[in-house]
C-alpha cells in the first residue's frame, strides 16, 4: 500500500555559491524509487508517495542519497501525509498565522523537544513573541523580524535535536498537497 509523505530538508545551501535544485531533488527521490514526487517552493520541501514505510528509514534513505547526489550531508525530516495534517491542524496560533503568517512558525522535530527545553525556550522568548510546544514540535509567533530573535537562536540542533523550520505559508501549503 502507498502512502504519501512529506519531507523537509533542513538547509538547502550547499556552499555559499550552490543550492539545492528542486528538480535535483525530485530526480534524487525518483531514483529511490518513490513516485508523484513533487516539491512546493524553492526551499527544501518535498512530497512523495511511496509503500507504507517506517519514517525513520525514509530519512535514512534520503538522507543517505542526498550526499550521493548534492555532496554533502543534509539533515531531512519525514512526517507522513496524516502527520502533516495533524500538525498544521495543532497550530497554536491559528489568528496569528491568518494576520502575519510569515511571522508564525514551527520547528519540525524529528523527535520531541526535550522536556528541559521548554523552559530555555520559553526564557528566550522575548514579551513580543510567543511560544508553544505541540506534540513535540516548537511554534513561534515573531512580531518583529525573525533574524533578531534571541528564541530563534535557542532553537538550534545542539539545543533541540534534528529539527527545521517552516513558516505558516509552507505548512498550510503543504498541507493542501497532501490532503
Amino acid at each position: 500500500m502507498s502512502r504519501t509523505y512529506v519531507a523537509l530538508l533542513y538547509s538547502i545551501v550547499l556552499t555559499p555559491q550552490k543550492r539545492v535544485v528542486m528538480a535535483d531533488l525530485r530526480a534524487m527521490a525518483e531514483g529511490l524509487g518513490y513516485e508523484n514526487v513533487r516539491t512546493l517552493v524553492s526551499s527544501g520541501n518535498l512530497v512523495f508517495d511511496a509503500p507504507d514505510t517506517a519514517i525513520a528509514d525514509l530519512e535514512s534513505r534520503l538522507e543517505a542519497a542526498f550526499p550521493k547526489t548534492f555532496g554533502r550531508h543534509v539533515d531531512i525530516v519525514v512526517r507522513d501525509a496524516a502527520g502533516w495534517l495533524a500538525l498544521a491542524t495543532a497550530n497554536p496560533f491559528p489568528e496569528d498565522a491568518d494576520a502575519t503568517p510569515d511571522q508564525v512558525a514551527v520547528r519540525v522535530m524529528r523527535n520531541p523537544v526535550p522536556a528541559n527545553a521548554e523552559e530555555r525556550l520559553r526564557q528566550a522568548a522575548s514579551s513580543d513573541e510567543k511560544f508553544a510546544v505541540v506534540a513535540g514540535d516548537p511554534w513561534i509567533v515573531f512580531s518583529r523580524a525573525a533574524p533578531a530573535s534571541r528564541l530563534l537562536a535557542a532553537m538550534n540542533h545542539k539545543a533541540l535535536g534534528i529539527g527545521t523550520a517552516r513558516n505558516w505559508n509552507t505548512v498550510r501549503n503543504l498541507a493542501e498537497m497532501v490532503a
